[in-house]
């Protein structure tokens, strides 16, 4: 995993065209990098840009600033990477990140109770997000041809509205400070911030529409070092309630590398996180149950709180324009960005790349057509994970945002019924864990023996309180 970052050399636009064809990248958060690799598994020289100096280890940079946040890669997007990049789990794993089993590792209360810790159904990876990327960009820059440019920004799209030809870089090694890229396709996966509509625009294709969802969710997070004997503890979550007159709030804690536990605590509108270190856990403590304040009680904290209020749901409908041009595909949060409570995105962004790879394989990044194909099976990959992101967060008071369809509420009430019967039927909480790790479709909810075992309710009497093991509990009520 120590393999040398290679950077790319100055590019001369007016160089003659290489005989092979060359890709630009714009990002290197996991929707970039897993693109990258898509593309040069098919052959294709790839320059990734970013405007960040990448480092060289796992650490923090200016460009993720969700990264200090809880981040839950659902077995979902997991297995897409694995496939993508083989032995990517087993480096994770190596570098410090749990592969944790659901429900098995999860003691979580849901909107309707705590939940069972049956056997493995899915699974989640845990780790910073920092961890997760850096494993990921080492093996993607050791693929022959892909190269770094890091440090350039991009500034905007080359070629008209029928095709892209390349994209201009602020490049401060470039002699006027601007470089001109040239590429048979160029992806944006710059993120939240991504200038693509403004840059499609700017050739003469019609503005993209926009869908926003705005629960109004505030975070917080702070990092605690976890105790002697807690190298196999669960992740712990009590999970906001929606459709309440009052601000939903909750909490999750992840154990991560190093010995450390992560908490990050979350509340909408009138009821959001303390940003003191003295507040949060008494923020943890007033919650529907106490477990994530009684779990760091006495237990040393090792940052001050981190705040972020980047949580909207944001869909930019690019497969709507009535044109499209050749030579470029947005991906990852540059398409759709969701409330990372739901720790949604990171799976978004592999099922993505998994798309791109099938639209390479049917035809090749030469074909007419390509871009727009692959734009549209991108946008695709977003859809589950959309509905059911924007159908919780605006039921929370004061959210910002389109009611969903009619037949979509009359549906609330099957899934609250569905939440439920999960606390009580292995059968329910399968089909709904499968979907939660975007490992199943939303209609798996209502296959007919789901609906049932969902219409007969629980059957079974709701857990007094947390499923911890023996083991755990002891931990649990250890004193510090």
């Amino acid at each position: 995993m120590n393999e040398p970052t290679r950077r790319a050399a100055p590019i001369d636009p007016t160089a003659s065209a290489a005989p092979h064809l060359r890709a630009v990248v714009l990002g290197t958060g996991l929707a970039g990098l897993l693109a990258a690799a898509v593309l040069a598994e098919h052959g294709a020289s790839v320059t990734l840009v970013d405007r960040d100096r990448l480092p060289s280890t796992p650490a923090a940079r200016k460009g993720i600033p969700q990264a200090r946040h809880a981040h839950l890669l659902w077995s979902g997007g997991a297995r897409v990477i694995e496939s993508l990049l083989p032995g990517t789990t087993d480096r994770w794993i190596a570098a410090g990140a749990r592969r944790i089993s659901l429900p098995t590792g999860l003691v979580a209360l849901s909107a309707k109770g705590w939940l069972p810790r049956w056997p493995e159904m899915q699974y989640l990876m845990a780790c910073t997000r920092d961890l997760l990327d850096w494993v990921v960009r080492e093996q993607v820059l050791a693929r022959p041809g892909v190269t770094l440019r890091d440090g350039a920004d991009g500034l905007g799209l080359l070629g008209d509205a029928r095709r892209v030809t390349g994209v201009r870089v602020r490049d401060t090694e470039a002699a006027d400070g601007v470089a001109h890229l040239a590429a048979d396709l160029v992806v944006d996966a710059t993120g939240r911030g991504s200038q693509a509509p403004h840059w499609l625009c700017e050739l003469g294709l019609p503005a993209v529409r926009e869908e926003r969802v705005d629960s109004g969710l505030a975070y917080a997070t702070r990092l605690f070092r976890a105790p002697a004997g807690s190298e196999n503890f669960p992740v712990v979550s009590v999970q906001p309630k929606a459709g309440l007159d009052r601000p939903a709030q909750g909490a999750t804690l992840v154990p991560i590398e190093d010995g450390r536990w992560l908490i990050t605590a979350s509340g909408t509108r009138g009821g959001e996180p303390p940003t003191d270190a003295d507040g949060f856990e008494g923020f943890c403590r007033q919650l529907d149950h106490p477990v994530l304040a009684d779990l760091i009680a006495g237990v040393e904290p090792i940052t001050d709180v981190f705040v972020s209020h980047s949580t909207v749901n944001r869909r930019r409908r690019f497969e709507q324009l009535p044109r499209w041009p050749d030579g470029f595909v947005a991906a990852g949060d540059s398409v759709a960005t969701f409330n990372p409570v739901y720790g949604q995105g990171m799976s978004v962004a592999a099922l993505g790349a998994e798309a791109l790879r099938q639209e390479l394989a049917h035809g090749g990044l030469a074909d007419p057509g390509f871009a727009r194909r692959a734009q549209r099976a991108l946008a695709r990959t977003a859809d589950n994970a959309w509905d059911l992101a924007t159908g919780q967060d605006i039921r929370y008071p004061g959210a910002i945002g389109d009611q969903p369809p009619v037949a979509a509420r009359l549906l609330r009430g099957y899934f609250d019924r569905l939440t439920r019967a999960a606390t009580g039927r292995p059968a329910v909480a399968r089909a709904m864990i499968d979907v939660m790790t975007l490992s199943a479709p939303l209609d798996a909810l209502l296959r007919p023996a789901v609906a049932l075992a969902v219409l007969r309710g629980p059957g079974a009497a709701p857990l007094p309180g947390p499923p911890f093991t023996q083991a755990e509990r002891e931990l649990y009520r250890a004193p510090r």
